[in-house]
């Protein structure tokens, strides 16, 4: 949609005027450095954005958006990703 140099606050507000209902994003700050208490939009937060991890919550996430109403800040606690060890040099 071209939104990628939007900030957060224009964000909010071109995702409310292009109809869309959620919004989903890994920005655990977002509460505090917006007012949200005037947007119509729900807000889905996820706790990382490693995309395996969030592939597997996959239904936890639609379920949260299933659920969501307007305005609504839902916060869902994804597990850290495993450490990858890389082999010692030799």
């Amino acid at each position: 949609m071209g939104w990628a140099a939007l900030s957060n606050g224009v964000l909010l507000a071109s995702a409310e005027g292009a109809g869309f209902n959620i919004l989903i994003t890994a920005d655990q700050n977002l509460r505090y450095q917006q007012k949200l208490a005037s947007r119509r939009i729900a807000i889905v937060v996820l706790t990382n954005n490693h995309w395996l991890t969030v592939k597997t919550g996959g239904p936890v996430i639609v379920a949260a958006c299933s659920g969501a109403g307007e305005g609504d800040f839902i916060v869902i606690e994804l597990p850290k990703p495993p450490l990858r060890r890389r082999p010692p040099p030799s």
